[in-house]
């Protein structure tokens, strides 16, 4: 099937699945929904047993449109948005975001969701939702579980942009590579899951998950609950995302 803002490979049990949204891999409706008809095509796919995620350009993603976060269609958007993760979940194959640049936003959701992530130097991540008013509900669910409920409580309440030597400190980053030999090191990495059985990769990433004690679908449908019915309901969340495309300082009035 051919895709207007991504482009797919699968090969040898590894899917690849890489951004292609020119010039900052923005997540819109459109792209997200091709996204989750890849993903759901991938759950016939006996043999899958890895699954990446890549960017074309010089950004993973700068986070999913602004302007679809206003009036109704932020139900759409959520929809779509929380469906990639969904749809993650359900392959549950390992997984690897491969951030070459900056992951900001619903791009740093993307990426840290996996369960593993190669960066380069340059790489940076950050949820800055918190600026234009509203709040990264993924990064809600799994950020804290990464790198602990102080520092998470720190980066998304500021929406500090943080480099990827800092990620890889935190425990948000497996390993920091030079930009140019990006594409060897992400192979060797791949390699070392390809020569693995599947299924046995499929039930040792369960257990390990099992382990967490943790039941992420119950949390992700509090936090849409809080996002859509609470926070999206306010005066500063349209205000903020209003004045984020008017390009001014939002006005406010905590309410």
């Amino acid at each position: 099937m051919a895709y207007k803002h991504i482009q797919t490979d699968l090969k040898d049990g590894v899917a690849t699945l890489t951004l292609n949204r020119a010039p900052l891999n923005v997540l819109n409706i459109e792209m997200m929904e091709e996204i989750n008809a890849y993903l759901e095509g991938l759950k016939k796919e006996t043999a899958l047993k890895f699954l990446v995620i890549q960017a074309a350009g010089k950004a993973f993603s700068a986070g999913v449109d602004v302007g679809e976060h206003l009036g109704d269609l932020v139900y759409k958007m959520v929809e779509v948005f929380d469906g990639m993760f969904h749809r993650m979940d359900a392959l549950k194959v390992p997984s690897l975001a491969v951030v070459n640049g900056s992951a900001l936003g619903g791009g740093c959701e993307l990426a840290i969701y996996c369960d593993m992530v190669i960066a380069t130097e340059k790489a940076k991540f950050g949820q800055p939702e918190i600026q234009v008013g509203v709040f990264p509900p993924i990064a809600a669910l799994v950020m804290p579980r990464i790198i602990g409920r102080k520092k998470a409580m720190e980066l998304i309440l500021s929406g500090d942009v943080i480099g990827a030597q800092e990620a890889l400190a935190l425990g948000l980053v497996n390993k920091v590579v030079p930009e140019a030999s990006l594409a060897e090191e992400v192979d060797k990495f791949v390699e070392k899951f390809r020569k693995l059985s599947g299924i046995v990769l499929k039930w040792t990433r369960e257990a390990l998950l099992e382990g967490l004690n943790d039941d992420p679908g119950k949390g992700l449908k509090t936090i849409e609950k809080i996002y859509l019915e609470q926070v999206m309901k306010t005066h500063d969340a349209t205000e903020g995302l209003k004045a984020f495309m008017e390009k001014r300082k939002p006005a406010w009035k905590n309410e």
